[in-house]
């Protein structure tokens, strides 16, 4: 008979990896002592957040406190996710991240690129109407979507091509006559003294400060005051009206659905598919869409919603999800305790990120990131197991050598070695794995008989598996 205690743990683990980047058997052993819908619901609203601190950054790390350069920007962003109380709002701007895409080769200034990391956190769990006015006013995105120059008599359709495309509706949804109408309508939302500000933020001078970011300004000279049609509406719109009118689209709702439901159920085809392929799961779909409009566009309420539910709770698509290089990375360093504190490793960490496929503030394009399968392929899956060699290779680190000692408890009465690899499978997440991955632990296991090595060797197996790779 299964065991339910062990299946709510599994259920536990199974949402801490997908809303958030997994979790000790400490924490879900003090998890277990809530309800499921109160894990949920602490998740997504969190009474406080804390973590590492700027002032820890700034003591240890002065290029990722001043974000000189890009690098260090994503540093600071990557110090926030190792060591976040609240995991969820530290995911949420990384899910943002690839829908949003912005990156380096325009916006150049790394604290641009933080300060709109900081606004998908503050605006990522609230209405998607909000979300998309702070989008907007954005001065990283209106420097990498050109719409300083989207004036009133010369109209740049970047920013309202992608807006509705990319960023909201999706193709097919809209006509090129909105995309135009809706150019006119963010004609001079722009950056405050635009050409003095471009030049001036690039310099280094601030320092140890950091560089000065752009700010957003609204120049109503530049401004087209005529009136507009846009998605079968007339009047004389601004942005905001524009976007009123396409957070009211079922086909926004969808959109931002499918979005949801890759990245935190089951991967999706790449967003230029999405046309041609139905989703995975209509069903979830329509229930998400309908949370959007019975819940004021609200995301908060859609993650509650989807999180709930019986398809994510659903055992089938546990495992179903390949890990972003960001996500891999952090769990395995919220779990060795590596950057509980900002060191030089962090520079290598940040880069290894970037070998296995994902530069954080520089994604491929507007599109953002072909994410799935598409993380794999031979060079990165090795960057994979170099990272977890080097992570579990050193066994006198603090936090790997208190999980061995953990572990090596275990083993006085010489346990079969099915129950001390199913230990190892609970330190890393709770992860189940197939059956020819557990014939490899066990011949290995049956094979080295000193158990710090062991288990250290165990560990190493794990986290280069298959399975270890899904969330």
């Amino acid at each position: 008979m299964p065991d339910p205690n062990r299946d709510n743990v599994e259920l536990i683990a199974h949402l801490m990896r997908r809303a958030g980047f997994g979790a000790s058997p400490d924490e879900v052993s003090d998890l277990t002592k809530l309800s499921y819908h109160q894990i949920v619901q602490q998740l997504v609203f969190p009474e406080k957040s804390t973590w590492l601190g700027e002032h820890m950054v700034r003591r240890f790390d002065n290029e990722a406190s001043g974000m000189i350069n890009p690098q260090g920007s994503a540093r600071r962003w990557l110090y926030r996710m190792i060591t976040s109380d609240t995991p969820l709002i530290e995911k949420m701007p990384l899910f943002w991240h690839g829908i949003f895409a912005t990156g380096v080769p325009k916006v150049i200034n790394g604290r641009v690129l933080s300060d709109q990391i900081d606004m998908f956190r503050q605006n990522g769990m609230g209405r998607f109407d909000d979300l998309l006015l702070a989008l907007a006013q954005d001065p990283a995105m209106i420097v990498w979507l050109d719409n300083q120059e989207n004036n009133k008599d010369t109209i740049n359709e970047n920013w309202g091509r992608e807006l509705l495309e990319l960023f909201s509706m999706g193709v097919g949804n809209y006509t090129e006559n909105d995309i135009k109408e809706c150019a006119r309508a963010f004609t001079g939302w722009s950056i405050g003294n635009t050409e003095y500000m471009m030049a001036r933020s690039r310099r280094d001078s601030d320092w140890p400060y950091g560089r000065i970011a752009y700010h957003f300004q609204y120049k109503p000279a530049d401004h087209d005051q005529g009136e507009k049609t846009f998605l079968g509406e007339t009047g004389n719109f601004n942005g905001e009206d524009i976007i009123r009118l396409i957070c009211q689209q079922e086909s926004t709702a969808r959109f931002i659905s499918r979005h949801l439901y890759h990245f935190f159920v089951k991967d999706e085809p790449p967003i230029p598919s999405w046309k041609e392929i139905p989703p995975n799961d209509e069903s979830a779909i329509e229930i998400l869409v309908r949370s959007y409009f019975d819940n004021d566009h609200n995301i908060s309420q859609m993650l509650v919603d989807l999180f709930n539910s019986d398809f994510f709770k659903s055992q089938s698509i546990r495992f179903q999800r390949v890990k972003s290089p960001t996500e891999f990375v952090v769990s395995l360093l919220r779990i060795t305790g590596e950057c509980d504190v900002p060191n030089r490793m962090m520079f290598s960490r940040q880069q290894q990120v970037g070998l296995m496929g994902q530069i954080l503030n520089n994604p491929p394009s507007v599109e953002g990131w072909h994410e799935g399968e598409e993380w794999i392929n031979t060079g990165t899956l090795v960057e994979r197991i170099n990272f977890v060699s080097e992570q579990f290779g050193d066994t006198e680190t603090p936090r790997l050598n208190q999980i061995i000692r953990e572990i090596t408890a275990t083993c006085r009465d010489n346990p079969p070695s099915e129950v001390l690899i199913q230990d190892c499978l609970d330190n890393l997440g709770f992860l189940s794995v197939c059956e020819s991955t557990m014939l490899a632990l066990t011949k290995y296991a049956n094979e080295i008989e000193k158990p710090k090595q062991k288990i250290s060797g165990l560990l190493r197996l794990i986290a280069t598996s298959k399975e270890y790779q899904l969330a």
